[in-house]
């Protein structure tokens, strides 16, 4: 609108209710005088198009357009409208075009960052070449400038402590993801350093073992080994939260079945990004094709199940959450990717918790990646859930620490 206040034309009805499309019919034809015309530009009919002149005539209680038999005219008031009127479309369509412009770039990013893992898991390329690509992915990003990172032994489980406040409690517990057969606590610094200040608490990260060289039930086996040195640490069951990503939320589901199984305390709360928990690979069968993801095809994941397994029954319950006896379970958080290959996994995750009575929370994300959360530094729907994590692994675990972890 102009400075002098004397050019603003005041609309005392309800300009709220004013559409956009009211104001580009009027644009239209106020362009070309002439209703046929602007209406075959709109893709409408004369008479639909009248009608929504009409109505942004009724809303700002003001005739815009003269009409006759052979001719279209501007009124004063239409004159005063269509400079503003073409400002507003065209700032709007701006918008969208750099809102459009900036969103196919991010999601370019992501798909060239996840590419020559993608690609090498196409052409079951060796297991070592497969780790050294993963480690290359997460090497592109670093944690949080105020996160300090140190090693510990958690229970005899070389891990890393990736804090806020090297002072502060730490009572995350993160299990990363990776198939089962990939991934480090070194490589997933920035990510659970971003969850750790987001919580404002410290993140235990395990190095837990991998397959095909320790098949089930060693990562669980590690994991169980530092939730107890936490446990032991935090003092209290309810501080710790454990938060997994991928694969990770498998192990992580596993690890909350074994201690309801063994009678152990269970921790405040869980946060699993993008879980992948079907190894049965029923959920994957409903994936889109040609998605560029880390699990892209039922083969490579099924080579993951076959080395993490080992022989292993795959109706185990401990490690087939899916058909579990969930109930017990501590509150849930589970973030999901629209566009994600394993989201089913998440969908059928939340409905068997909360069958089972547990309090179970879904959040649905328009992102077109899996664990669209390590792509935090630069994605907004990725920041946007580290905050809701965050938020959620502090209100599970309210209750103020009665010790300090890693001391």
């Amino acid at each position: 609108m102009d400075d002098d206040p004397g050019k603003l034309l005041a609309f005392p009805q309800a300009p709220e209710a004013i559409e956009l499309r009211h104001l580009r019919s009027f644009v239209a034809v106020a362009e070309d005088l002439n209703f046929g015309r602007a209406a075959a530009r709109l893709f409408l009919s004369q008479p639909a198009l009248s009608r929504q002149i009409s109505t942004l005539e009724r809303l700002v209680g003001c005739e815009l357009l003269r009409r006759t038999t052979h001719r279209v005219e501007l009124t004063i008031a239409g004159e005063a409208l269509l400079d503003h009127a073409r400002r507003i479309l065209r700032d709007l369509d701006e918008a969208v075009t750099a809102t459009q412009s900036i969103g196919g770039e991010l999601a370019g990013r992501v798909a060239r960052l996840w590419e020559p893992l993608v690609d090498l898991s196409a052409e079951e390329a060796d297991l070592e070449r497969m780790r050294a690509a993963y480690e290359t992915l997460h090497a592109q990003f670093s944690p949080p400038p105020e996160v300090q990172v140190r090693p510990v032994n958690a229970g005899g489980v070389p891990s890393l402590l990736v804090t806020p406040d090297s002072s502060g409690p730490t009572t995350l517990l993160y299990l990363h993801g990776g198939g089962h057969m990939l991934g480090s606590a070194f490589g997933y610094r920035p990510l659970a350093g971003a969850l750790a200040a987001a919580a404002g608490t410290g993140a235990l990260v395990p190095e837990y073992r991998l397959a095909p060289e320790h098949p089930f039930p060693a990562s669980l086996e590690d994991a169980l080994r530092a939730y107890q040195w936490l446990l032991d640490a935090a003092g209290e069951p309810r501080q710790v939260i454990v938060a997994a990503d991928s694969s990770g939320g498998g192990l992580a589901l596993s690890l909350l079945l074994r201690l309801k199984q063994e009678g152990l305390p269970l921790p405040g709360g869980t946060v699993l990004f993008c879980p992948w928990v079907d190894l049965t690979l029923r959920t994957l069968e409903h994936a889109p094709a040609g998605e560029p993801q880390q699990l892209a095809s039922i083969e490579a994941a099924r080579r993951c199940v076959d080395a993490y397994l080992a022989g292993h029954p795959i109706d185990d319950p401990v490690v087939s959450p899916l058909t579990a006896d969930l109930s017990g379970l501590p509150p849930m958080l589970v973030q999901a990717a629209t566009g994600d290959h394993q989201r089913q996994d998440s969908h059928e995750l939340v409905d068997r918790a909360r069958s089972h009575g547990v309090d179970a929370r879904l959040e649905l994300y328009p992102v077109d990646t899996h664990v669209f959360q390590l792509f935090w530094s630069f994605l907004p729907e990725a920041t946007d859930a580290l905050h809701q994590a965050g938020r959620f692994a502090r209100d599970a675990g309210s209750t103020v620490p009665t010790a300090r972890a890693g001391g």
